[in-house]
């Protein structure tokens, strides 16, 4: 195609920065607009694009829910903690506030909201009476694939790393700045997991960028804008540019736990009943009643200090301890599901709190003075204390075989 034809002013612009990249296909063309995700320079360019090059659709690297998120500030006020808990994606929102806080943080800095440019990609659209459409994965299906991938050892290394990151705050100089605005820092923040963690290399970049791709490839139009991390525009391009087919629905799909996750869910309990049943055989019914309490009390106790440590309503310290010996012989809910289920009708969140989430998360002490963030706290050490109880009750009944 030529520079002077089918592609406006905008366009011609950004191609001596290379944030925008042209893909033909016989009668279809595909103008891709790769963007930092906290920059305002990415968010006018967005909407210039789409206003000079009058698309069929535009596409943007946004899903359902990040979409509402980014047009709704007030999510979070309309949040249904119970339904998380009942889907047991707890652990999976508390990842999206980290990484959503540490991005806000740097918006912040640089003086634009996050996701700015996606979200005025859409509304350009909108306006236009263009046909939008939201061409990422599901957020919830791309980090629940990514902790599949990950072995259990690296997903220790990997909360590790994000929770140190969240509380570290270190001043940016105008340098820092000025380098931050001309780079895609999402992209780069997940150059440096994949690199670290190649296995998140692979979900967070390399599928998303067939998936989105794919997307792209099947919007309706022979003119398509899509909007885009500049991370995303490199493999983008060459998958439009090639015949390569593409499977949706297998990178939607959750793969199931490995059959060695089962294996050792399943054969811990397993192993301590029968444990439980020989040293009643072998010692006598006394003894195993003294195993089993003592089961209780490894699970329970450390289960209820944990609760207890995160200021948890007394009635959820109580569930915490209750419930731990037994969800501690299955692997289908963990004690902290109970406890924060419990923290969350007992204390619910107040819209204050719901709406500071994202500033509080940043502050150790804050951790206990919101509710919601306290539900977390309730969450993550009382399923630490199970754990422990889990490793100390089990250790001291298998001794008990001998």
């Amino acid at each position: 195609m030529s520079e002077g034809t089918g592609v406006g002013a905008a366009v011609e612009r950004s191609r001596e920065s290379r944030d925008v990249a042209v893909v033909s296909r016989g009668e279809r063309e595909f103008i891709l607009v790769g963007t930092a995700h906290v920059s305002q320079e990415s968010a006018d360019l967005a909407r210039e694009v789409i206003e000079s090059e009058d698309p069929d659709c535009v596409c943007v690297e946004l899903d359902v829910r990040r979409y509402e998120a980014l047009k709704n500030e007030q999510k979070f006020e309309s949040l249904d903690l119970r339904q998380v808990l009942r889907e047991k994606q707890l652990s999976t929102l508390i990842f999206n506030l980290v990484l959503a806080s540490y991005q806000k943080q740097l918006g912040g800095q640089l003086g634009v909201k996050p996701g700015a440019e996606l979200l005025a990609a859409a509304l350009a659209a909108d306006q236009l009476g263009k046909t939008i459409e939201l061409s990422d994965r599901d957020v919830r299906t791309t980090l629940r694939r990514a902790w599949g991938a990950l072995s259990f050892w690296r997903k220790l290394q990997l909360v590790g790393a994000m929770f140190a990151s969240l509380f570290d705050n270190p001043e940016m100089s105008e340098e820092d700045l000025r380098k931050l605005r001309e780079q895609d820092v999402v992209s780069t923040m997940m150059d440096e997991l994949g690199r670290e963690f190649p296995a998140l290399k692979r979900v967070l970049i390399d599928e998303r960028d067939a998936y989105l791709a794919e997307r792209i490839r099947r919007a309706r139009g022979d003119r398509i804008v899509a909007v885009l991390g500049a991370g995303h525009l490199k493999g983008v391009r060459a998958l439009l540019e090639s015949d390569t087919e593409i499977d949706l629905a297998a990178l939607d799909t959750i793969p199931p736990a490995s059959s060695m996750v089962k294996w050792v869910g399943w054969g811990i309990p397993v192993l301590i009943i029968a444990a439980i049943a020989a040293i009643g055989l072998r010692q006598g019914a006394s003894a195993a009643g003294e195993n089993a309490l003592f089961w209780v009390l490894a699970n329970g106790v450390p289960a209820m200090l944990g609760a207890a440590l995160a200021l948890g309503h007394p009635a959820t310290v109580v569930s915490a301890f209750v419930a731990a010996p037994f969800t501690s012989l299955t692997p289908v809910i963990g004690a902290g599901y109970v406890a924060a289920f419990a923290q969350t009708y007992l204390r619910p969140p107040l819209v204050r709190e719901l709406r500071s989430v994202m500033t509080d998360i940043r502050s150790p002490r804050e951790w206990w003075g919101n509710r919601l963030l306290r539900i977390f706290l309730v969450f993550l050490l009382t399923n630490l204390g199970s754990s422990i109880g889990t490793v100390v009750g089990g250790a001291e009944i298998i001794s008990n075989l001998r």
